[in-house]
Protein backbone atom coordinates (compact mmCIF):
# COMPACT_ATOMS: atom_id res chain seq x y z
CA UNK A 1 0.00 0.00 0.00
CA UNK A 2 1.09 3.55 -0.67
CA UNK A 3 2.20 5.48 2.40
CA UNK A 4 0.18 8.62 3.26
CA UNK A 5 1.72 11.91 2.12
CA UNK A 6 0.69 13.87 5.23
CA UNK A 7 0.07 13.41 8.93
CA UNK A 8 -3.37 12.43 10.19
CA UNK A 9 -5.73 14.99 11.73
CA UNK A 10 -5.05 13.52 15.19
CA UNK A 11 -1.27 13.83 14.77
CA UNK A 12 -1.66 17.41 13.51
CA UNK A 13 -3.86 18.30 16.49
CA UNK A 14 -1.29 16.81 18.89
CA UNK A 15 1.55 18.66 17.18
CA UNK A 16 0.07 22.16 17.23
CA UNK A 17 -1.55 21.89 20.67
CA UNK A 18 1.71 20.74 22.23
CA UNK A 19 3.70 23.34 20.26
CA UNK A 20 1.55 26.20 21.58
CA UNK A 21 1.70 24.91 25.15
CA UNK A 22 5.49 24.38 25.07
CA UNK A 23 6.17 27.84 23.64
CA UNK A 24 3.83 29.46 26.15
CA UNK A 25 5.41 27.55 29.02
CA UNK A 26 8.93 28.53 27.99
CA UNK A 27 7.82 32.16 28.14
CA UNK A 28 6.11 31.61 31.51
CA UNK A 29 9.19 29.91 32.91
CA UNK A 30 11.32 32.90 31.92
CA UNK A 31 8.75 35.42 33.17
CA UNK A 32 8.43 33.79 36.61
CA UNK A 33 11.98 34.82 37.45
CA UNK A 34 10.99 38.48 37.34
CA UNK A 35 7.97 38.22 39.65
CA UNK A 36 7.48 37.84 43.39
CA UNK A 37 4.71 37.02 45.83
CA UNK A 38 1.25 36.00 44.63
CA UNK A 39 1.95 37.05 41.05
CA UNK A 40 4.81 34.57 40.89
CA UNK A 41 2.76 31.91 42.70
CA UNK A 42 -0.14 32.20 40.24
CA UNK A 43 2.20 32.02 37.26
CA UNK A 44 3.94 29.02 38.79
CA UNK A 45 0.61 27.22 39.16
CA UNK A 46 -0.20 27.95 35.52
CA UNK A 47 3.28 26.77 34.51
CA UNK A 48 2.72 23.47 36.33
CA UNK A 49 -0.71 23.00 34.76
CA UNK A 50 0.62 23.56 31.27
CA UNK A 51 3.64 21.35 31.89
CA UNK A 52 1.62 18.36 33.09
CA UNK A 53 -0.79 18.86 30.19
CA UNK A 54 2.19 18.72 27.82
CA UNK A 55 3.38 15.54 29.53
CA UNK A 56 0.00 13.79 29.15
CA UNK A 57 -0.43 14.93 25.55
CA UNK A 58 3.15 13.99 24.64
CA UNK A 59 2.78 10.45 25.98
CA UNK A 60 -0.50 10.15 24.05
CA UNK A 61 1.17 11.55 20.95
CA UNK A 62 4.05 9.09 21.24
CA UNK A 63 1.59 6.19 21.58
CA UNK A 64 -0.28 7.45 18.52
CA UNK A 65 2.97 7.77 16.58
CA UNK A 66 4.07 4.25 17.46
CA UNK A 67 0.73 2.92 16.29
CA UNK A 68 0.38 4.98 13.12
CA UNK A 69 3.85 5.93 11.94
CA UNK A 70 4.67 9.05 9.96
CA UNK A 71 4.57 10.02 6.31
CA UNK A 72 7.77 9.20 4.42
CA UNK A 73 10.40 11.87 4.03
CA UNK A 74 10.90 13.23 0.50
CA UNK A 75 13.03 10.89 -1.61
CA UNK A 76 15.37 13.75 -2.53
CA UNK A 77 16.61 14.34 1.02
CA UNK A 78 20.27 13.57 1.65
CA UNK A 79 21.17 10.89 4.23
CA UNK A 80 22.46 13.48 6.71
CA UNK A 81 19.20 15.43 6.36
CA UNK A 82 17.20 12.29 7.09
CA UNK A 83 19.39 11.60 10.11
CA UNK A 84 18.97 15.17 11.34
CA UNK A 85 15.19 14.96 10.91
CA UNK A 86 14.97 11.72 12.91
CA UNK A 87 17.33 13.06 15.61
CA UNK A 88 15.29 16.26 15.91
CA UNK A 89 12.07 14.33 16.41
CA UNK A 90 13.75 12.09 19.01
CA UNK A 91 15.07 15.05 21.00
CA UNK A 92 11.69 16.76 20.81
CA UNK A 93 10.18 13.80 22.63
CA UNK A 94 13.02 13.94 25.19
CA UNK A 95 12.19 17.61 25.76
CA UNK A 96 8.39 17.26 25.76
CA UNK A 97 8.47 14.40 28.26
CA UNK A 98 11.67 15.20 30.15
CA UNK A 99 10.87 18.81 30.99
CA UNK A 100 7.50 18.08 32.68
CA UNK A 101 8.97 15.05 34.48
CA UNK A 102 11.86 17.06 35.93
CA UNK A 103 9.46 19.86 36.86
CA UNK A 104 7.19 17.34 38.56
CA UNK A 105 10.20 15.94 40.40
CA UNK A 106 11.15 19.41 41.65
CA UNK A 107 7.64 20.02 42.96
CA UNK A 108 7.61 16.58 44.62
CA UNK A 109 10.76 17.27 46.65
CA UNK A 110 10.27 20.97 47.27
CA UNK A 111 10.49 21.99 50.97
CA UNK A 112 7.45 24.21 50.34
CA UNK A 113 5.32 21.09 49.79
CA UNK A 114 2.76 23.03 47.76
CA UNK A 115 -0.02 20.85 46.30
CA UNK A 116 -0.67 21.00 42.57
CA UNK A 117 -4.15 21.75 41.24
CA UNK A 118 -4.15 21.54 37.47
CA UNK A 119 -6.05 24.47 36.02
CA UNK A 120 -7.25 25.23 39.61
CA UNK A 121 -9.48 22.14 39.68
CA UNK A 122 -7.72 18.81 39.13
CA UNK A 123 -5.51 17.54 42.00
CA UNK A 124 -2.17 16.18 40.80
CA UNK A 125 -0.10 14.06 43.23
CA UNK A 126 3.57 14.33 44.06
CA UNK A 127 5.84 11.54 42.84
CA UNK A 128 5.46 9.33 45.92
CA UNK A 129 8.93 7.79 46.17
CA UNK A 130 10.57 11.21 45.76
CA UNK A 131 8.22 12.92 48.18
CA UNK A 132 9.10 10.37 50.87
CA UNK A 133 12.88 10.89 50.67
CA UNK A 134 14.93 12.27 53.53
CA UNK A 135 15.45 16.07 53.46
CA UNK A 136 19.09 15.81 52.32
CA UNK A 137 18.14 13.48 49.46
CA UNK A 138 15.26 15.76 48.49
CA UNK A 139 17.65 18.68 48.28
CA UNK A 140 19.97 16.72 45.98
CA UNK A 141 17.09 15.63 43.74
CA UNK A 142 15.74 19.19 43.59
CA UNK A 143 19.12 20.55 42.50
CA UNK A 144 19.67 17.85 39.88
CA UNK A 145 16.16 17.98 38.44
CA UNK A 146 16.28 21.78 38.43
CA UNK A 147 19.50 21.79 36.41
CA UNK A 148 18.17 19.22 33.93
CA UNK A 149 14.92 21.18 33.63
CA UNK A 150 16.86 24.34 32.83
CA UNK A 151 19.15 22.65 30.30
CA UNK A 152 16.15 21.08 28.57
CA UNK A 153 14.47 24.49 28.42
CA UNK A 154 17.48 26.11 26.74
CA UNK A 155 18.07 23.11 24.51
CA UNK A 156 14.37 22.97 23.65
CA UNK A 157 14.31 26.64 22.67
CA UNK A 158 17.31 26.08 20.37
CA UNK A 159 15.69 22.95 18.94
CA UNK A 160 12.46 24.83 18.22
CA UNK A 161 14.40 27.54 16.38
CA UNK A 162 16.22 24.88 14.34
CA UNK A 163 12.96 23.06 13.60
CA UNK A 164 11.16 26.21 12.47
CA UNK A 165 14.13 27.21 10.31
CA UNK A 166 14.23 23.79 8.65
CA UNK A 167 10.47 23.83 8.04
CA UNK A 168 10.68 27.26 6.41
CA UNK A 169 13.62 26.14 4.28
CA UNK A 170 11.64 23.14 3.04
CA UNK A 171 8.64 25.35 2.32
CA UNK A 172 10.26 28.32 0.60
CA UNK A 173 13.67 27.13 -0.65
CA UNK A 174 13.45 23.40 -1.34
CA UNK A 175 9.67 23.51 -1.97
CA UNK A 176 9.17 19.79 -1.32
CA UNK A 177 5.91 20.03 0.65
CA UNK A 178 7.33 18.90 4.02
CA UNK A 179 5.69 21.74 5.97
CA UNK A 180 2.32 21.15 4.31
CA UNK A 181 2.24 17.62 5.77
CA UNK A 182 1.68 19.14 9.23
CA UNK A 183 -0.61 22.04 8.31
CA UNK A 184 -4.33 21.33 8.69
CA UNK A 185 -5.51 23.41 5.73
CA UNK A 186 -2.87 22.62 3.11
CA UNK A 187 -2.30 19.58 0.95
CA UNK A 188 1.19 18.22 0.54
CA UNK A 189 2.86 18.82 -2.82
CA UNK A 190 5.11 15.84 -2.28
CA UNK A 191 3.53 12.39 -2.61
CA UNK A 192 6.76 10.59 -3.28
CA UNK A 193 7.25 7.63 -0.93
CA UNK A 194 10.46 7.48 1.07
CA UNK A 195 13.20 5.36 -0.46
CA UNK A 196 14.04 2.31 1.60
Amino acid sequence: MRAPSRYSAIAILFHWTIAVLVLANLVLGWRMGFLKGMAQFELFQLHKSMGITVLVLSVARLAWRLGHGAPPLPAGMRPWERGAAHATHFFFYVMMIGMPLTGWAMVSVSPWNIPTLLWHYVPWPHIAFLHQLAPASKSAVEAASGNIHLYLAYGGAALIALHVGAALKHQFVVRDGVLARMLPSFRSTSDTPQES
